[in-house]
């Protein structure tokens, strides 16, 4: 009859016991976690966090308490007079097979559980829910803003983190680092736009934009609403010369042209004009254009910027709106809020101009003044105005954030140049070459009225 195995005696110590009770726990509670997170029985942004980091933890310091209970067992021993020696493993004794078996079975075990661990915990904090809702009072502006533009099922990690294993350790240092500014309240407010917004769109954006694309001219519309009883609304139409990045000549994605180069040096604190341009055309020549009280010698050593689609494009999946009057405007054009609601442009947005002190806040006085104003109407249907009401909460908080001192027009988007100076960082009439040419400013560069 087999003898009963039993654990070598410098593991039968309370640390090594205690070692051994947490990570079976933490082992078991990970399999039947992932397990319930694979067939959908939980669904919360804060799983992730336990299922991925928490418990795998716990397992790890699990499995470090046994090797220390068993060092500390052998250092008592020592304080004995009696020689210790190495144990002997004898494959012929039942007991010893047995010991040999079970731990190479359990170090097969632990080394699945912890790479599924790192695995998951990796793409796990790549997550848009780990990104957006576990850090959720820092990041809810950028995060509530990409989920209602185009780039809404795009991953966080596609645009912010790079190809390659360099640019995902700067990543995770930088992660590191912003970690630690949440959990010791150290964020600013609001949080400021990196220098380097995300990775250059060689490595992002054409990714699915092919930037050799030829578009031509696009036709829009912008509507907007006066603030009389009506809405009355004014529509302008632009022809915009869209161009193409392959296609030789003018319109607006010509900067994006692969056989022109457009250098430029970042603009100063404070400052929107970029100080410096050059500009290398297809056939190697080259321009430069400077800005009022500069000088080439100034910029000749300097680490210059490559204009690419984030120059332009600088909101591709954080947009949001420069003013309320734009918001509202939008979102009549779209039905969001309904334009048959008399004076509706009008008290929408003088409601979602209103400074509040939080989220709950916000949304109350919205309701609340939109209600009262329209409870004095007679003939309002009180179903138009519960829409209103919905829209402008919708609006106001996919653009408004009281915690992280976010409003209007905090985040500026350089598409354009009506909300902010955009095009006319360079295209300002005022950067000029040594041979008197200049950077225009002229409307019909990039669109004009159809005829």
């Amino acid at each position: 009859m087999r003898s009963p195995v039993h654990l070598p005696d410098t593991v039968r110590n309370p640390l090594s016991l205690l070692g051994v009770v947490v990570t079976t726990t933490a082992g078991v509670l990970f399999i039947v976690l992932v397990v319930l997170e694979a067939i959908g029985a939980i669904a919360n942004p804060y799983l992730g966090l336990l299922v991925f980091v928490t418990v795998p933890v716990v397992f790890v310091l699990g499995l470090l308490m046994i090797p220390a209970g068993a060092w500390w067992a052998r250092r008592r021993r020592r304080l004995h007079p009696e020689r210790t020696t190495w144990p002997v493993i004898d494959l012929g004794k039942p007991r010893h097979q047995a010991l040999t078996v079970a731990g190479l079975v359990l170090t097969a075990v632990n080394i699945v559980i912890v790479s599924l661990a790192a695995y998951g915990g990796v793409h796990y904090m790549d997550s848009p829910a780990f990104c957006g809702q576990v850090c959720h009072t820092t990041m809810e502006p950028q995060f509530s803003a990409s989920q209602v533009w185009p780039h809404a099922r795009v991953g966080c990690a596609e645009c912010h983190v790079g190809p390659g294993a360099g640019a995902m350790f700067q990543a995770k240092l930088a992660g590191t680092r912003q970690l630690y500014h949440v959990l010791t309240n150290n964020v600013p407010r609001p949080v400021p736009p990196p220098e380097q917004l995300i990775q250059p769109a060689h490595a992002t954006c054409e990714g699915c934009h092919w930037s050799g694309q030829i578009h031509g001219d696009r036709l829009r519309q912008i509507r907007e609403y006066a603030n009389d009883e009506p809405n009355t609304e004014s529509v302008t139409t632009l022809r915009l010369h869209v161009g193409g990045g392959g296609a030789p000549g003018a319109g607006i994605h010509w900067h994006a042209n692969p056989a022109t180069v457009i250098e430029f040096a970042p603009p100063p604190p404070g400052t929107d004009a970029a100080p410096y341009v050059r500009v290398t055309g297809r056939d190697g020549r080259v321009r430069e254009f400077l800005t009022p009280g500069a000088t080439a010698s100034q910029f000749a050593s300097a680490p210059l910027r490559r204009m690419d689609c984030i120059d332009c494009h600088n909101r591709p999946a954080h947009t949001m709106f420069a003013t309320a009057e734009r918001a509202v405007d939008t979102a009549i054009a779209d039905a969001r809020i309904p334009r048959e609601l008399p004076f509706v442009r009008r008290e929408t947005v003088a409601v979602l101009k209103q400074a509040h002190t939080s989220r709950e806040a916000g949304q109350q006085a919205i309701a609340r003044r939109l209600r009262e104003f329209y409870a004095t109407r007679a003939g309002v249907d009180a179903r138009v105005v519960d829409r209103a009401v919905a829209g402008a909460q919708d609006l106001w908080s996919r653009n408004v954030f009281p915690s992280m001192n976010v409003t209007w027009g905090t985040y500026p988007n350089h598409t354009g140049h009506v909300d902010s100076p955009g095009c006319f960082r360079c295209h300002d009439d005022e950067h000029k070459s040594a041979d008197g040419a200049v950077i225009g400013q002229s409307c019909e560069l990039c669109h004009t009225a159809p005829e």
